[in-house]
């Protein structure tokens, strides 16, 4: 369904009462309505009645579709139930035991679990034609994943839906400009690797483990490497790290001569950015006392991560 700019909201903004600041641990209880309302329009509302002959009447796929989530969650969680039970007709009702569960929900962890494999299912088996049989199902489930963005941002909550995974965003403009350029040059069959390790690091980032999404930024931008190198047929070191990587890069014109006069003090922003900040803080034994990372500069990592992503593969497609 459409967003609608109702006056009780320009009136908000009109006097500064939008939120200009990201929540992360908690989902507020008119999110979570709209959400639900989305699920309705897109995965559909399952209505298990009687037909005309007492024989039971539900649309299969909408039922199939509810009852992959529940039982997902339900498997992955160890219970045998999310809510209820909710039995209508001698038929679980999924679809029903998903909402409770949802609404209901505290832990803002789990409350995103069935936030991100309900859209999963949106983005990839409700375009389907014949799921509801609608004939532009592709552009119904493109706007629900762009309305459930929208209203992430609307009610100021820092998590958006990108490449099938909930990923946590600090900045509007650093989301925009830097990380959804470099998670669609990673959506690319050569990085693959790359685009694995950057949305763990994404993943791990979100959940608060700031040692592990250093290693893995530090994955993805030395499988970038290795993916320019291997799809230009550059020959590098085996189990080359990110400094002989850089300079296979280097020396095989992967920045253009203009910038060769500018070698030392580009090489050394490459190095010092997302290699040493991971070998200093995660990459090796932290001794007697626990060496703490902050949010703060695991995020300033994963930004400088997607920044030299964006940066050499944007290079290489300039290449002849």
């Amino acid at each position: 369904m459409p967003i609608v700019d109702l006056f009780s909201k320009r009136q908000k903004k009109l006097q500064g009462e939008v939120p200009d600041v990201y929540v992360y641990d908690d989902l507020p209880r008119p999110l979570k309505v709209q959400i639900i309302q989305i699920w309705r329009e897109t995965l559909g509302y399952l209505q298990i009645e009687r037909g005309e002959w007492g024989q039971i009447v539900y649309n299969s796929n909408v039922e199939h579709a509810y009852r992959y989530i529940v039982e997902s969650l339900c498997h992955e969680y160890g219970d045998f139930q999310l809510a209820g039970p909710y039995v209508q007709l001698g038929i679980r009702n999924t679809h029903t035991e998903l909402e409770t569960f949802f609404l209901e929900e505290k832990i803002i962890a789990k409350a995103l679990d069935a936030v991100e494999l309900s859209f999963d299912v949106i983005d990839h088996v409700t375009r389907k034609q014949e799921y509801l049989q609608r004939n532009n199902a592709s552009e119904i489930a493109d706007d629900a994943i762009e309305e459930l963005n929208e209203r992430f941002k609307e009610n100021g909550v820092g998590y958006q839906f990108t490449s099938g995974q909930i990923i946590r965003i600090d900045s509007e403009l650093i989301h925009c400009e830097i990380i959804m350029p470099a998670l669609k040059l990673l959506h690319q069959q050569d990085y693959a690797g790359a685009q694995n390790e950057f949305l763990k690091a994404h993943e791990h980032y979100r959940i608060g483990n700031a040692k592990e999404a250093l290693n893995e930024c530090l994955k993805a931008f030395e499988s970038v490497m290795k993916a320019i190198c291997d799809k230009r047929r550059w020959t590098y070191p085996d189990n080359a790290t990110a400094k002989p990587l850089i300079e296979v890069c280097f020396k095989n014109g992967l920045i253009e001569k203009f910038w060769q006069s500018q070698y030392s003090a580009l090489i050394s922003l490459l190095e010092s950015s997302v290699p040493t900040g991971r070998n200093k803080l995660s990459g090796h034994g932290q001794g007697t006392n626990p060496v703490s990372v902050p949010n703060h500069l695991a995020a300033y990592m994963l930004h400088m991560t997607a920044s030299a992503i964006v940066f050499l593969a944007e290079a290489e497609k300039e290449l002849p």
